[in-house]
């Protein structure tokens, strides 16, 4: 049993997490961060939506030398919210110009990791 103090510290446990994980070559990286400076999300009017982050991976010295990682970060107050956001009309909109990205940005196709939170 963890103390009050302890509990305050952790984060509401109802909360659901979806990242993209992106491999964007080399030498794009502000390219890659101004596409989504510039992109609008429709994210603030879909019920549930708590937060987004743009993450790019802190170089620890191991990393690929044709890439750097980023991630687009979602949280959604359930895994209900987050389904009722891939079926909605703003999803729609936020993702109709997705194809409009220059392909050589990337190394890849996205790859989607979904997280719920357990304490």
């Amino acid at each position: 049993m963890l103390s009050a103090k302890m509990q305050a510290l952790f984060l509401e446990p109802a909360m659901f997490l979806a990242m993209n994980r992106f491999r964007i070559a080399k030498g794009r990286e502000a390219e890659f961060v101004d596409h989504w400076r510039q992109r609008e999300s429709y994210l603030a009017e879909v019920p549930g939506f708590q937060g987004f982050h743009l993450l790019q991976l802190e170089p620890l010295g191991d990393e690929p030398a044709d890439f750097t990682l980023f991630a687009s970060h979602t949280q959604w107050e359930s895994e209900a919210a987050f389904e009722a956001w891939t079926q909605s009309e703003a999803f729609r909109k936020a993702h109709a110009n997705a194809g409009k990205t220059p392909r050589e940005l990337y190394l890849g196709p996205p790859q989607l990791e979904l997280f719920k939170s357990v304490l």
